[in-house]
């Protein structure tokens, strides 16, 4: 067996075995529904990266995302026509402006029942096909559509009648996500089709992650799914109107993010080199990330490099990341690229823990959110487990 598929294996088991290490509840860990959750997933990855009818499919799909892009630029050809379809385009105008179409797109499926339908259904096949709680399989599915502070937020009439384990694994599981709405950037900064093998990755891994840390123990009666409220529907122009305002928002702070963090971690190299020349901030992030990236079979030269930009997504954000590698994405090879950019795909960062705590602030009571808010670094932990997991079934398959 080739030696880097080996350590790839070994490595999977080991981040399982670190989310063991740090469960806090090691005797009540479902081991079976663990290892069906495993399988599922094992056979979804080679079933989207080497099944040629599944990467088919996954081509199609990206094909679908190009299309809807495309579409977006000729409203954002129409206002800017000079500052798109460049030789050089930035990457607010490249990856963020289709969100002005994406976004809105996703809503009205939401405004007129077809997404919920779609979430309800699929939460339920995967409640029976692990034999995890329905409401954390359910709220799984509706982080992959919605993401996670929108899934939060519908779900907030539950929330509120959860005990404190629960909400702490909901917590956990609310690191590990993206919205579908976010692919179209995605597949336009990175290779697509890792992209799209990662969010359903993310979402079975999410699972796995959160029953070992915090395996929770309920009776029948306690596992149930409460019906949202239907909530009367204000007039469809208006509703549009206030997605595509939000849309805007959503552009404007991932800009306003992009630009803050790449100053602040420049500012720190600054300061870091007045102290050793040779000293970075990439260079600190790559030696704490290196034993995590050598685990995913990658050689120590690639293993460094691909810890620096793991190091600096947690730290700041994914597009960070995706920006800086998205010139030079050809020279890597095949195996350092699937496992990166499948890492990349999801929310987990330091910013993402300030959101997450901010929705249970406004849903649960003041006690609840402050226990939760105890628990920051498990909730760091278990989504940087549920990217290097998803990472690591990618990578056994692409060589």
């Amino acid at each position: 067996m080739n030696f880097f598929l080996l350590i790839n294996i070994v490595g999977i088991l080991a981040f399982m075995g670190v989310a063991f290490l740090f469960s806090k509840d090691k005797k009540n860990v479902k081991w079976k529904s663990i290892a069906i959750l495993v399988v599922f997933n094992l056979f979804l990855a080679w079933l989207l990266t080497a099944f040629s009818g599944g990467r088919w499919f996954v081509g199609q799909v990206a094909k679908a995302f190009t299309w809807l892009v495309e579409t977006a630029f000729s409203g954002v050809g129409f206002a800017f026509a000079s500052m798109v379809h460049v030789k050089n385009m930035d990457v607010v105008f490249s990856a963020l402006m289709p969100i002005l179409l994406v976004v809105p797109l996703f809503d009205i499926l939401t405004y007129f029942g077809i997404l919920p339908k779609i979430i309800k259904w699929l939460g339920w096949g995967l409640s029976k096909l692990t034999g995890q709680p329905k409401f954390e399989s359910f709220y799984a599915i509706e982080m992959m559509f919605l993401g996670n502070t929108e899934a939060l937020a519908v779900s907030g009439g539950q929330l509120k009648s959860m005990s404190q384990q629960r909400l702490f694994t909901i917590s956990l599981m609310s690191m590990s996500c993206v919205s579908a709405a976010m692919i179209g950037v995605y597949t336009q900064m990175l290779p697509a089709e890792f992209v799209l093998t990662a969010v359903p990755l993310n979402i079975i891994n999410a699972i796995i992650v959160t029953s070992i840390l915090n395996p929770v123990v309920m009776t029948k009666e306690e596992d149930v799914v409460f019906e949202m409220q239907k909530e009367e529907k204000p007039p469809f122009f208006s509703f549009l109107g206030d997605s595509i305002l939000a849309a805007g928002k959503l552009i404007l702070i991932i800009t306003a993010m992009i630009i803050a963090f790449v100053a602040l971690a420049a500012l720190i190299d600054k300061i870091l080199l007045l102290i050793a020349p040779w000293l970075t901030l990439s260079s600190i992030l790559g030696v704490i990330m290196t034993p995590f990236s050598l685990l995913l079979g990658l050689s120590l030269s690639e293993a460094f490099q691909t810890a620096q930009y793991m190091g600096t997504k947690l730290v700041t954000n994914e597009f960070v990341v995706m920006a800086e590698i998205m010139p030079i994405m050809d020279t890597f090879s095949p195996h350092m690229k699937a496992v990166l950019s499948t890492f990349l795909v999801s929310f987990a960062n330091f910013s993402t823990v300030g959101m997450i705590l901010g929705c249970f602030n406004g849903i649960v009571s003041k006690e609840k959110a402050n226990n939760l808010s105890r628990g920051v670094w498990m909730m760091i932990l278990s989504g940087t487990l549920v990217s290097l997991l998803s990472a690591g079934l990618v990578g056994l398959f692409v060589w």
